[in-house]
């Protein structure tokens, strides 16, 4: 598994547009997605006091675009990138997903580990 924070907004969006193709595709050529254990820092870096936001959880093995994990050198680790659209049926999982009070992440309790 894999796992992908988004807005809500832009979560609904896609759901009306029928397809998740978010800036980063457009811009840098694919979708960052996160390994379970690097999830909350990756929140943490980047939706610093996030609220109203999801995680979804997806099966690689059902990805119909490319997958490579790819070196981010300034936490000198490897994150899964998507080479195309995320298609639906890979999605297994969506969870609310926001920093608590004091701007901390945690997994969500319901997410299937």
């Amino acid at each position: 598994m894999i796992y992908h924070i988004i807005s809500r907004t832009a979560w609904q969006d896609a759901e009306k547009q029928g397809a998740y193709r978010p800036q980063s595709l457009a811009h840098e050529g694919f979708i960052h997605f996160s390994k379970l254990a690097q999830v909350v820092a990756t929140a943490q870096r980047f939706y610093a006091n996030g609220r109203d936001l999801l995680l979804l959880e997806v099966d690689d093995a059902k990805l119909t675009h490319t997958l490579l994990y790819e070196r981010a050198t300034d936490v000198a680790d490897d994150f899964p990138h998507l080479y195309g659209a995320l298609n639906w049926d890979a999605v297994v999982g969506v969870y609310a997903f926001s920093a608590d009070s004091d701007g901390i992440f945690h997994l969500p309790t319901d997410l299937r580990t």
